[in-house]
């Protein structure tokens, strides 16, 4: 059997059904967009530095003294305050000790000694006071900075650089019979 003949004839294509091809285009003169560019590029980055100044406000004025006078100014306009850090690393208990009062029976009184290491200020912190009796129950309380630091402090100085506070606070214990005690420094 004879294979059907094929039509070599050549077909017209329409213009909608030939292939596009591809043409370069000259480009667009870039005329006022590398200039709108680097303006955009730069208010970005000053926005970016802003923030950043911002947020670590306390840590720079802190470290470079220098700059807190600016900062208030800025921390004025924008409602914000400079506050001391929050370094317990910086503050140990130089001394403690915790006596019971000998006019008021149940009364404790805690002295401690706060030091600041640090060459900056540094936020007042809370103190954990942890009582045990002779059956190990343990019994915590912890004081904020106003219920030791009295009311003529102000706390947004901090402790002084290389200062102490001391530190004394009458605990009513009359429900406990202690034999022991530590003191602990963090913030919440």
């Amino acid at each position: 059997m004879a294979a059907p003949a094929t039509d070599t004839t050549p077909i017209e294509l329409r213009d909608a059904d030939r292939p596009q091809r591809f043409e370069w285009k000259s480009r667009k003169a870039l005329g006022d967009q590398p200039r709108l560019y680097a303006i955009g590029i730069l208010a970005l980055s000053l926005a970016i530095v802003v923030q950043l100044v911002l947020e670590f406000r306390d840590v720079l004025a802190a470290h470079v003294p220098a700059t807190r006078v600016l900062l208030a100014g800025a921390c004025r306009a924008l409602s914000c305050s400079i506050e001391p850090l929050k370094e317990t690393a910086a503050l140990s208990i130089e001394a403690s000790d915790l006596q019971a009062d000998p006019a008021h029976r149940g009364l404790l009184v805690l002295s401690a000694t706060i030091r600041n290491r640090a060459s900056h200020p540094i936020a007042y912190p809370y103190l954990e006071l942890t009582l045990t009796d002779s059956s190990e129950r343990i019994v915590v309380r912890a004081f904020a900075p106003h219920d030791y630091a009295g009311g003529t402090v102000d706390f947004q100085q901090g402790i002084a650089a290389n200062g102490e506070r001391l530190v004394k606070l009458f605990i009513d214990a009359s429900a406990t019979q202690q034999a022991g005690y530590q003191l602990y420094l963090f913030y919440p």
